[in-house]
Order: C-alpha cells, then structure tokens, then sequence
C-alpha cells in the first residue's frame, strides 16, 4: 500500500463501493450494510499483504453484496404488490455525456432489468460494463474462470438488450414534464407520454396505492386525472435529482416527512414510458443522504 492509512484508503473507495452495492442490491440500506461489513473486514485483513487495496475492497463488497441479495430475493417472496428499487438522491452532472453508462446505471428502469439476471450475472456486468473492472478481476471476485466470467456479461447484455437504452434525456424535456404535472396540464402532459406508457406504484403494503402495473396511456391519463391530482395537491413539491434524472419528492410541512418519490423513464424520442412511484415508508428514509454515484 501507498503512504495513506487504512482508514483514508476506504474512505477514498467508500463512494465507489456504494454506488456499486446499490446497483447490485436496489436498496440504499442494504448497500449502506454491505459497505460497513466491507470496513470491517477491511479493518481486520493484513494490509500489508494487500498490493492493490481498491481491487481488493471491490471483491470483499462484491462477495457480501451477493450474500446479502439471496436473502433479499427471499424476502421478497411475500412483498405485497409491485417491487421497486429504493429511490436514491443522485448528482447532476455537468459531464453527463461522458458518463452516460455510469447514470444510466442507476435509473430505475435500469435497476429492474437488472432483476432479470442472476445475482453472479449482474454483479459481473456491473463490474466489467460500469465499473471498468477487466475480466480476470471479475472472475477472481466470482470465483470462476476468466472465460466464465466472459460468458456472464455477454449473457447479461444479451438479457437485457442494454445497449437500445442509453440515451440521455435533455434536461428541457425534464422539466416540461414536471412543469404540466405540477400546473395540472393534463393536455400537456398527455402530450408527453408515450403511447404503452406504465405506472407503476409501490406501497410494500404499508400504504395505499395502486397494486397492479397500469399500462396505456388512457389508463394511466385516467388514473393521473381521477387520483392522483387530488393525492399530489396536499403535499409539498420539491424537484430533486432522484435515481439519475429529474423527479419529485412529496412530502408534509417537515423535510422529513415524506410521502412519496415520483421519477420517471423515457424512450429514445424523449417519452415518458415509465412512471414510478415509491409509497412504502421503510424506502423513503434515506432520500435526503449524500447523493450516490
């Protein structure tokens, strides 16, 4: 190791192991977990026989992150109604082309495809794709051959055809979107989403919402008009960088006191085709903590 001691060294990687553990979990808490296991075993392994600490407290997160998701996926079982990735707060970027992958990567779209691989899948994609790990990493991480390494990512971009949803929606369309739902321009909005848009709401069964996917933008428009307007209009609307794009929170007279996260998913041509609303308390909690990357 260089000159820096342990404590400075995981506090340099504490950023990149939480941006990486929430992508791998959904769950800002949960990541948060996996980072402390990650000191502490940080704390209690010989540096001195560490050449390449970064690498190695990548591989110690990995491992614990994929431990943490079987029991994760088991509790999941018996969730009540639709599942969705904790909402986050995220930075702006002033260099968003550069690191488009990186955003794209905590999008709530995103996150739910990644639910569409296995837990050894995403975490390689994650590594290699988004992080730049190289394929010997990966596989010693996975414990596996390079080869199988390999064979994890192409089948990972093969599962969830992520190449079609890199796309950086303009800041102006964002906000032309919020400006109608805030204004109640139910024409304007409608004007915004495409045609097979879905909404869909968590509740985790702790509060009133919706249960099912709703899809169709004259099922979707006629939910939005008939509830959700009346819903809206007793809370306060902050605008917020909320899982890589720009969202709404909802909340009483107290920061603290919020009621729901409101962010959205867009097509190549700047339509709306997801709408997500998070309700259940327990994922709210950590919507105000330092932004994710």
């Amino acid at each position: 190791m260089n000159g820096m001691n342990s404590i400075d060294i995981f506090e340099a990687a504490r950023p990149r192991l939480l941006g990486l553990a929430y992508r791998i979990l959904g769950s800002r808490a949960d990541a948060e977990d996996a980072v402390q296991d990650t000191f502490v075993k940080w704390q209690e392994a010989d540096h001195e026989a560490i050449e390449t600490p970064a690498a190695w407290l990548t591989t110690a997160c990995t491992r614990r992150c994929l431990d943490l998701l079987k029991a994760a996926h088991r509790k999941r079982v018996d969730y009540v109604g639709a599942w969705l990735p904790e909402p986050i707060h995220t930075a702006s970027d002033d260099n968003a082309e550069e690191k488009l992958a990186l955003t794209s990567s905590l999008t709530t779209a995103f996150l739910l495809m990644l639910e569409r691989l296995t837990p050894k899948e995403r975490a390689a994609y994650l590594l290699h794709e988004i992080f730049g790990q190289p394929y010997d990493e990966v596989a010693e991480t996975l414990h596996m051959q390079e080869a199988a390494a390999r064979k994890l990512v192409s089948r990972a971009k093969t599962n969830i055809g992520i190449e079609k949803n890199r796309h950086q929606t303009p800041r102006e369309r964002q906000d032309e979107l919020l400006s109608a739902i805030h204004g109640g321009n139910i024409a304007g909005l409608s004007s915004l989403l495409s045609a097979d848009v879905r909404l869909t709401a968590d509740g985790g069964g702790k509060v009133a919402t919706v249960l099912g996917v709703l899809s169709g933008k004259e099922t979707v428009m006629a939910f939005i008009a008939d509830r959700l307007t009346e819903y809206w209009a007793h809370y306060v609307w902050d605008v917020a960088e909320i899982n890589g794009g720009r969202g709404i929170v909802l909340r009483g007279e107290s920061e603290n006191d919020i009621a729901a996260s409101v962010s959205f998913g867009y097509d190549g041509d700047g339509n709306v085709n997801d709408i997500f609303i998070v309700r259940n308390p327990d994922k709210l909690t950590h919507l105000g903590d330092a932004a994710v990357h």
